[in-house]
């Protein structure tokens, strides 16, 4: 029974209830015999579906007359349909494993109904391939070679491709060793392989064995079964399969029930197609032995043109079939003069193969029948291949399927171009990069990019790196291939388990939300550019937003904007991505695609940069995500990234250190204009700040142009007297060279970036002016046409100035300022308020006072510069990037006291209050020293710790806390027995018991046996009053015990274990606190490079300068880009093409090393192991070959010594000479 395209969309169950199993009767059904035709071998007793006379119903024994005519009984007439009685999960008694799943179905069953079911319901993973094994039933000896072709190469080659295997699922022939080695192999194999083979069986339900321990009109959830194989005619089925489809037509003991419907089900699966795979699921048949009457079977799938594979030598209908085709040669056709002449052809190739089915069936009588058969079968033979297993053995066995796949599709598929992309296709389904390799990527096929295009979407649709690696070594332009509507797609594509794509559909219902309704539901650029924009933050510019044409700042409008583009043509998806490596490599990484993402990694450029993008990316998403495993992997990419950004540094900081400077504060276009600094700082990429490469740039950057070993007490002279930074007490770089390369950058502005790449590039002073400067070159060298370049000399600035900037614009001399100038706010706070605190107006306040306020006063315009001024985000922003930092919150905790001090300060009936405040602010204000010493050597890794450390404490506190309380509760109560005093109560349950710890133990109070020198009373209405209550005597034993358990379990159990949990995090950051040094010191030094260089109160003079320059003559900031440079044109390409060789010698070093250790060497060794194995096997088989070569020859050689004596001894031949005998032709050479 043939289906149509038709027949195939029809009838699915995708609307059922997983929960509810309802449904299951009312869509799968059972046969039942209602025609009771007699068996004339079993004298009436049995009707010829199998079941005896008695199992049959009234209604099937009514009609005589109508039975009397009926001489065969057929199953499409003589049944009918009723709801299943048998389904749900089976359970082996006594095998140990896990349920399978199994379902009674009437043999015309639509095949959509059970593919759904099996997917959807029984959870079975969607295949790459199908492998249906036909043949070799019943108890008949299998040979050994079959049983290593099923084992070695049929299962393997099932596991490596994602394929399910259909037999009988019967403890019998081919089904039970099938089985059998789909267990051995997966206990072989590792229990988290990607790819897991799928056995099932589908036999005729009268066929199996106890099958009414199946039956339950409600389903089974488990149904116990037990296996016996004591029957003839049945068979108990096979506990390796995870489901069996029991296929009912009404009959019992009558094989064949189950073909028809088997067949259909092939076909149908044939025309899906797993997930986002460029193919149909491709079906293969193979024939193991078999008996004469499976040539139906085979018939019917052929006329469905499924490719059938031909064990040859299995014995029975394998060898007769394979015989037919290899050695029976349809005659040629003769030109057309008769019917006579056409006939001849087909009855002489029909005579063949009548000889053929004597030969191999000698036993069978209707042999006219098979010869039709096989004639139908062999106008199918191109799809039939012959597969000799003892010549070519099971090692290759994925191979030879391969390979009879694409010859079958071949002659179902007419047109392609090229006829090796269905086989590439295939290769890519079964992710088998290994025989694309070696078949077709051998140098011998010419490759067009429209064969490739559909596998390079199914190797990135399902995580196949190793393909497109095969693709880009021959030859793949990428460039070609992706546009924007392909990187739309591939988004779209992303798994609904995945967290990026919850996050993207959030972004897409939130534009939903807001739009018309005519919006397009799918992922577009906007909502990608909105994710990377939440996770990357200001670190760059907005991606995507040129191609969309949005505005970098406003959202509000992009959004409008957005909604009205998206419902237009959206001519972009059509344009080509600028960076598809990079848009891909963003892609995979927020999937957590390590082996893709790391390729792509490969192939993008600045791969520093690249790197540290990930690795942000990546842990940005590790803090979205909740599940504990998808987190840790997260986590691990975002390292590997990390280390990888750390290794190709480092050999460009070997290479060349000038260049690797560059690369740290150049800007990127490709990553808007982020920088490798500002990068790793965002990605908290402490490993990469530690290298001695970066903390070279950072300490340039910290003393500018003054010598790195000048001493502090220098410095701090020099802001004393300024003049001495004229004089040789510090020493500067020699800016000579610097100006006569400035002037030469004038003369010649076709090489205008050169000047920056030299090494005074890092100059902090140069850094500072370098965008002014650029921009004011760029103004005076854009010539018209026709004009020559005219050439301007810079004016040398006098040696005083140029030292005065040298010294002034160093972030140390910033820093030195900063700090004794906060030395003395804090000694002029002391002394306000220890000596010079005057009560409120208008009697106060002090001039030092006032003094002490304006100092602060200029402090705070200081925080608002940074946090509401400097930046390119909007204000919101600005501020919640701000309080991020924890000594910005420190800064407002302090300026909020002193507020609120300096309020309550100016009332008299407050002003207690606001000294109070002021006094805890004095501590806040004195803790912020902590920050400014952290670009200490030594001090900035104790301060590392003692911040871990403090973290430690309040876990303690928490546990001291509960036995504070429960012991300074239970000690009042047994003590005291009434003391309404709130304040008396308090310090004893809390404060009392705080200082036993310490050692201060009121014995005399505790201890009712000492005396105890207090006036006290038992008076109830005294004790109401606020007098001393007596102690109660009672229960003083308890209260020493008490005692005693809480100083035990305080000082002894809790100290000790906050000593060891400090020692313990002392121990674990001391190995990394130069590390975490490292990583703080890079934000000092970025806070004093973007601050003023006085420090307050003078500060306020920056801050007027400042004032001036941005809004009345209007010059644009420069600070705010930090010390990032925009190299350009050549030089920017130059320098590229530098990091990607350093790149490539960092893989190449990897490589090398991955190569030497153990797990390559095994690889290695098991490979060459096999390469043995093979020249082995084909020694052997010239060694076979060679002993059945020696053994013809001999019969050759009695043969003709028998012709020689029976001629010699006849008349025929009359010779005078004697024949020669086999002593004398072997002497006679070695005589001569």
């Amino acid at each position: 029974m043939e289906m149509n395209e038709k027949d195939i969309e029809e009838g699915g169950v995708g609307a059922m209830s997983k929960t509810d199993l309802s449904w299951i009767p009312e869509i799968f059904k059972k046969r039942v015999c209602t025609t009771f035709v007699e068996d004339t071998f079993s004298n009436g007793r049995l009707c010829q579906c199998g079941v005896a006379r008695d199992g049959h119903q009234s209604v099937a024994l009514g009609d005589y007359f109508s039975t009397a005519i009926v001489s065969l009984w057929d199953s499409a007439q003589h049944s009918s349909e009723k709801a299943t009685d048998a389904f749900g999960e089976l359970e082996f008694a006594g095998a140990g494993k896990r349920h399978s799943s199994f379902l009674r179905l009437s043999n015309s069953t639509h095949p959509s109904r059970v593919y759904e079911m099996m997917k959807e319901h029984w959870k079975l993973t969607q295949p790459n391939l199908v492998v249906s094994v036909v043949g070799g039933e019943g108890r008949s000896k299998v040979k050994g070679w079959v049983r290593e072709v099923l084992r070695q190469g049929l299962v393997q080659a099932a596991q490596s491709t994602g394929a399910w295997i259909i037999t009988s699922g019967l403890r019998e022939g081919i089904g039970r060793i099938v089985g059998e080695a789909v267990k051995d192999h997966a206990t072989a194999i590792s229990s988290v392989s990607l790819n897991k083979v799928v056995p099932i069986g589908i036999a005729q339900w009268g066929l199996v064995q106890n099958r009414q321990q199946l039956v339950n009109t409600e389903g089974s959830f488990p149904a116990k079964y037990y296996v016996s194989n004591t029957s003839r005619d049945t068979c108990s089925l096979d506990n390796n399969y995870m489901a069996f489809l029991l296929v009912d037509d009404g009959s019992v003991g009558r094989k064949g029930g189950e073909v028809s419907f088997r067949a259909n089900l092939e076909y149908y699966i044939s025309c899906q197609r797993s997930g986002s795979a460029s193919i149909d699921i491709p079906v293969l048949c193979m024939l193991i032995s078999g008996e004469a009457a499976m040539l139906e079977a085979l018939d019917i799938s052929l006329k469905n043109a499924m490719p059938w594979l031909v064990l040859a030598g299995s014995g029975g209908l394998a060898n007769l079939v394979s015989d037919i085709v290899e050695n029976v040669q349809s005659a040629p056709k003769s030109p057309p003069g008769g019917a006579e002449e056409d006939v001849t052809p087909n009855m002489e190739l029909k005579e063949r193969m009548a000889e053929k089915v004597k030969k191999h069936f000698p036993s069978e009588h209707d042999t006219d029948k098979l010869v039709d058969k096989l004639f139908s079968i062999y106008q199918s033979k191109d799809l039939i291949s012959i597969y000799h297993a003892e010549q070519e053995g099971a090692d290759d066995f994925d191979t030879v399927l391969l390979k009879t796949l694409v010859q079958a599709s071949k002659h179902r598929v007419s047109g392609t171009t090229n006829p090796y992309a269905d086989e590439l296709k295939l290769a890519v389904t079964w992710n088998r990069v290994d025989i694309a390799k070696s078949e077709l990527f051998k140098g011998n096929i010419l490759w067009k990019y429209d064969d490739l295009e559909d596998s390079i979407t199914d190797a990135l649709k399902n995580n196949k790196p190793q393909f497109l690696r095969l693709f880009i070594d021959n030859g793949l332009n990428i460039l070609e291939y992706l546009t924007y509507g392909r990187l739309e797609d591939l988004y779209n594509s992303i798994s609904e388990n995945c967290l990026v794509n919850s996050q993207l559909q959030n972004l897409l219902g939130v534009r939903l939300n807001e739009a018309s309704p005519n919006q397009p539901c799918k992922i577009s650029l906007y909502e990608v550019s909105q994710l990377l924009e939440n996770l990357l933050g200001e670190v760059c510019l907005p991606f995507y937003t040129s191609v969309l044409y949005l505005d970098t700042q406003c959202s509000k409008r992009n959004f409008k904007k957005i909604c009205k583009f998206l419902q237009g043509s959206c001519n972009y998806r059509l344009m080509l991505c600028r960076h598809p490596w990079l848009c891909l490599f963003i892609w995979a990484v927020l999937q957590n695609r390590s082996e893709m993402a790391i390729f792509f990694w490969e192939m993008c450029g600045e791969s520093v940069l690249t790197a540290l993008g990930g690795c942000k990316l990546l842990r940005e998403l590790s803090k979205l995500e909740n599940e504990t495993e998808a987190k840790l992997s997260i986590k691990d990419l975002a390292l590997k990234f990390e280390n990888m950004a750390h290794g190709v540094f480092s050999i460009c900081y070997q290479t060349k250190a000038s260049n690797s400077f560059k690369l740290l504060i150049r800007k990127s276009h490709l990553w808007g204009d982020a920088t490798c600094l500002k990068m790793a700082m965002a990605a908290d990429a402490r490993l990469f700040f530690s290298h001695d490469g970066v903390q070279s740039l950072l300490s340039q950057i910290w003393w500018g142009d003054m010598d790195r070993g000048t001493a502090a007490w220098k410095v701090i002279l020099t802001m004393v007297f300024p003049m001495l930074c004229c004089t040789n007490l510090i020493e500067f770089r020699n800016v000579e060279n610097v100006e006569e390369k400035k002037s030469s950058l004038v003369a010649h502005p076709a090489s205008e970036a050169d000047c920056h790449y030299g090494e005074t590039v890092f100059s902090f002073a140069e850094l500072k002016q370098h965008d002014a400067e650029q921009e004011d070159l760029n103004n005076i060298r854009h010539p018209t046409k026709g004009t020559p370049v005219v050439t301007m000399n810079t004016k040398k600035q006098p040696f005083v100035i140029t030292r005065w900037k040298q010294f002034w614009y160093a972030p140390v001399t910033s820093f030195v300022g900063n700090v004794l100038m906060y030395f003395l706010f804090l000694f002029l706070y002391a002394y306000v308020m220890l000596v010079d605190f005057k009560p409120p107006p208008p009697d106060g306040p002090a001039i030092s006072e006032y003094v002490l306020y304006f100092w602060v006063f200029t402090i705070v315009c200081e925080e608002i510069r940074e946090s509401l001024i400097v930046g390119s985000k909007t204000v919101r922003q600005r501020v919640m990037l701000y309080i991020q930092d924890v000594w910005n919150k420190f800064d407002v905790l302090a300026i909020s006291l002193f507020i609120a001090g300096l309020c309550c300060r100016m009332s008299n009936w407050s002003i207690n209050i606001g000294r109070d405040i002021l006094c805890v602010d004095y501590m806040v204000f004195t803790l912020r020293l902590i920050h400014i010493f952290t670009i200490h050597r030594q001090l900035g890794p104790k301060i590392i710790i003692l911040g871990k450390m403090i973290k430690d404490a309040f876990f303690f506190l928490f546990f001291l806390g509960v036995w504070l309380s429960a012991y300074g509760v239970a000690n009042q109560a047994l003590l005291y027995s009434f003391d309404p005093n709130p304040d008396r109560v308090f310090r004893r349950v809390l404060y009392r018991p705080y200082l036993h710890i310490f050692g201060q133990i009121p014995v005399e109070e505790i201890d009712t046996g000492k005396s105890w020198d207090r006036d006290c009373t038992d008076n109830l209405t005294l004790i109401s009053g606020g007098e001393e209550p007596c102690r109660d005597t009672s229960h003083n034993w308890l209260v020493v015990i008490l005692l005693v358990v809480f100083l035990l379990v305080t000082n002894i159990l809790l100290v000790n274990l906050l000593i060891a949990t400090f020692s313990y995090t002392f121990s674990k950051v001391q190995e990394r606190s130069d590390i975490y040094w490292k990583f703080q010191r890079y934000n000092l030094i970025v806070q004093y490079h973007s601050r003023p260089t006085l420090a307050p109160p003078f500060i306020i003079l920056s801050h007027i300068n400042i004032f001036i320059k941005r809004h009345l003559r209007k010059v644009p900031s420069i600070k705010i880009h930090h010390f990032a440079l925009d190299i350009i044109g050549k030089a920017a390409s130059k320098l590229v093409k530098w990091e990607t060789m350093q790149k490539e010698n960092f893989l190449s070093a990897e490589s090398k090393k991955l190569r030497g250790t153990d797990t390559e060497r095994l690889k290695h060794l098991n490979t060459k192991v096999d390469g043995v194995l093979k020249h082995v096997t084909e020694i052997r088989d010239v060694d076979r070959r060679l002993r059945v070569l020696e053994t013809e020859m001999e019969f050759c050689t009695s043969s003709l010594q028998w012709i020689m004596e029976a001629l010699s001894q006849s008349n025929l031949v009359k010779t005078g000479k004697v024949h020669p005998t086999r002593k004398a032709v072997i002497s006679a050479p070695l005589e001569k």
